[in-house]
């Protein structure tokens, strides 16, 4: 079954863990926006400003998780991460509804707020904005791909006999090469 078929709400949410300047772990959840044709480039946008932007290009690897309990399905990808071009960035951006560019016209991610009536006002003046200039793109709009490294799919088990492969990749980045293990539970 998919998880489209199993009642799976967003199903293309994902926790993406990254680490800060001092090593701490960080994690939040994203929207998967596209894969490559072979699997293994795992492609999320994000503002580049933002902690997990800065912690990005800091430390350009990542791990991303993708937890379906209707099935009872993980998949964990670890990686290194490369931001795309601008134009596919601007690309991307285009495709969002017109809510979503102007909440990310705002700026402003992961600061303080004062109140929620000062980000309403925020959004209408993005809105506007918007509305003007309809081909604009957020400064800090960016699209990255994390490339698997590792990935690893685990399947539940009502009895407790979870099945957990590991793919590992045997050549370079990009390499079609992986080796595959089955791990204990």
């Amino acid at each position: 079954a998919t998880a489209l078929d199993a009642g799976v709400l967003d199903p293309q949410a994902f926790t993406l863990s990254t680490v800060d300047a001092d090593g701490m772990p960080d994690a939040r959840v994203l929207v998967l926006r596209d894969m490559d044709a072979a699997g293994t480039g795992w492609n999320f946008s994000a503002d580049a400003d933002s902690p997990k932007g800065r912690q990005l290009a800091g430390h350009p690897a990542a791990a991303l998780t993708v937890y379906w309990p209707q099935l009872g399905r993980q998949v964990r990808v670890r990686g290194t991460v490369e931001r795309a071009a601008d134009l596919v960035a601007a690309a991307e951006f285009a495709t969002r509804s017109p809510a979503a560019r102007a909440a990310a016209l705002v700026g402003w991610q992961s600061e303080p707020l004062a109140s929620l009536a000062e980000y309403d006002e925020a959004v209408a003046v993005a809105r506007r904005r918007l509305e003007a200039t309809p081909d604009i793109v957020a400064p800090g709009h960016a699209v990255y791909t994390l490339w698997a490294h590792e990935v690893e799919f685990w399947q539940g088990d009502a009895q407790r006999r979870h099945v957990r492969l590991r793919y590992t990749r045997s050549g370079p980045v990009r390499s079609p090469e992986w080796s595959r293990t089955l791990l204990w539970p």
